[in-house]
């Protein structure tokens, strides 16, 4: 018998009313317009898209690029390791590690090429090809979490103080707070790719 699908705290499906539904999802194959100011769409599946990937440790996600530099900005998963899978196009794709060398590992990805990127360090994807590319990545998590690093940094609300920014980034501080009055685009919102 299944046992009760739990997810933090909550009872997400009585035991007695789970179904097939439950461990099934239906479209990851239809590609989703990417957005204007990054080229790039992301469509993650986690447990509140597959109720039954719940304490399985697993989500998965479709990455759309425009061609010609769709973007998957610098960004970390705080509680996932990542292994992405090139479907169609050619990716330039890669990951810095931590203190105190920040080395990029980096290769150029054709479809059938997989890259692993380590559990929570920034990494990124671009296309570099001419063709539009399709990516799928698997996590270890059922919630991976994303932080997109630009967004963070100078998208946070309330700003950050640019004195605080303009000395981490050696930056003119005019730059810090124009970078900062932008719209930053989160990768998989919806609500930012008309």
């Amino acid at each position: 018998m299944i046992g009760l699908i739990v997810r933090e705290w909550k009872i997400l499906q009585d035991p007695d009313h789970v179904t097939a539904d439950d461990f099934f999802y239906s479209g990851l194959h239809i590609a989703s317009e990417t957005s204007k100011q990054l080229g790039a769409f992301t469509n993650l599946l986690t447990v509140d898209s597959i109720p039954g990937l719940n304490t399985n440790g697993l989500s998965i996600v479709r990455i759309d690029y425009e061609a010609n530099g769709g973007l998957n900005p610098p960004h970390h998963h705080p509680r996932a390791s990542e292994i992405l899978t090139v479907l169609e196009g050619t990716l330039y794709a890669g990951f810095i590690t931590s203190n105190p060398d920040h080395r990029v590992f980096a290769k150029v990805l054709k479809a059938g090429d997989v890259f692993v990127f380590p559990f929570g360090l920034i990494h990124f994807q671009l296309n570099v090809g001419k063709n539009p590319a399709v990516a799928i990545a698997a996590f270890n998590s059922q919630n991976p979490g994303v932080v997109t690093t630009a967004n963070t940094v100078f998208g946070a609300s309330p700003s950050i103080n640019p004195d605080v920014l303009t000395r981490a980034f050696h930056l003119d501080k005019d730059l810090v707070t124009k970078l900062q009055r932008q719209e930053w685009v989160n990768p998989s919102d919806l609500n930012s790719y008309s």
